[in-house]
């Protein structure tokens, strides 16, 4: 209802001491790999893997001759570091006013974290890509879940020279069944080496849950950090064979994840001349980031341009998202129903 002036003139407005976040929605890969963020150490980073056994033993007896050749059973899969940026820009004038008695939000502050946020947002959209986009400048993502049908390298390897690193990639035929996910699972997990993390948009998450009896649609939540991390926010997982399956808003559309998560892991590197965010924000509420500490993002500090009133900051992210043993991840596409 429209009050009068006698009111308005009379009483003070309330504004909440914080902002509630309508936009960003749940981003759990890139959360729990960026939380649990391993350091980059020069260029570029290898990893030797074994493509194939020594292929000289056998038995013997008496003076039998036996093998004395070498055998080439590794080779390196290389990484190189990629950067993102968000640019935050104030206007002097409004920092001025801001900073004054009637201050409810710090003005710059303020700012700060909802960029960090939006980039974190941003990252968690190119961590199921496949690292092509802008010129193949973009971090690699979930996307070489692949089987070198449409991901031919990864870490510098052909995958039709080297079949051990490649994924297992299914279509379902449009049916998400237990059937084609308990042979997804077996695909990608040996011996010890079990699948401990599935990924799926929310609509994929529904049908696998249509699929259980219902004693069995029991939901936990799982925290957000990776490798016993304490703090972030919990995302609840519905659970197949012991392991969570997360909704993640960023997760390709129709497709279903399973992987080994430790051999999928972000490498960053600090940006030099710059500063540790820290993503403890009070002045956001109502989204994935808000207790999250420590994704290993640096800020510039603010930059003062030489002919305008203004400060002008930029927020970085360096690394990679490295895929250490492809073998161990695999994906369901085209998940329409059940």
């Amino acid at each position: 209802m429209a009050f009068t002036n006698a009111l308005s003139t009379t009483t003070q407005d309330k504004l909440a001491p914080y902002v509630v976040d309508t936009i960003l929605g749940s981003n759990v890969f890139a959360t729990r790999a960026l939380g649990a963020a391993k350091k980059w150490i020069g260029d570029p980073i290898r990893f030797p893997v074994k493509i194939s056994k020594n292929s000289t033993g056998g038995s013997f007896s008496g003076f039998d001759l036996l093998p004395t050749n070498a055998t080439n059973n590794r080779i390196l899969l290389s990484y190189s570091p990629k950067f993102y940026q968000i640019t935050v820009a104030l206007r002097l004038d409004e920092v001025s006013v801001n900073n004054t008695d009637a201050k409810i939000i710090e003005l710059a502050g303020l700012e700060l974290q909802s960029a960090a946020h939006d980039m974190a947002d941003d990252v968690g959209t190119l961590f199921y890509s496949d690292g092509t986009g802008n010129s193949s400048k973009d971090f690699l993502g979930l996307g070489v879940v692949d089987d070198g049908t449409n991901v031919a390298t990864i870490g510098g390897q052909s995958r039709s020279t080297y079949s051990t690193l490649q994924s297992t990639l299914t279509a379902s035929g449009g049916t998400l069944t237990l059937a084609l996910m308990q042979t997804l699972y077996s695909n990608v997990s040996s011996g010890g080496q079990k699948v401990d993390l599935g990924l799926a948009p929310e609509a994929v998450v529904n049908l696998f849950e249509q699929l259980l009896n219902p004693q069995e649609r029991i939901s936990k939540e799982v925290s957000a950090m990776r490798n016993g991390g304490v703090g972030g926010t919990g995302f609840l997982g519905h659970f197949f064979k012991g392991f969570p399956i997360f909704a993640d808003e960023k997760a390709t559309a129709q497709n279903l994840y399973f992987l080994r998560e430790e051999f999928i892991n972000f490498y960053a590197l600090p940006f030099a001349g710059t500063n540790p965010v820290n993503f403890k924000s009070v002045d956001i509420r109502g989204n994935d980031y808000s207790s999250v500490k420590g994704l290993g993002f640096s800020w510039s500090d603010w930059i003062l341009p030489s002919n305008q009133a203004a400060w002008v900051s930029h927020l970085y992210l360096g690394g990679e998202l490295v895929f250490e043993n492809p073998k161990r991840a695999g994906r369901l596409t085209g998940i329409t129903g059940v």
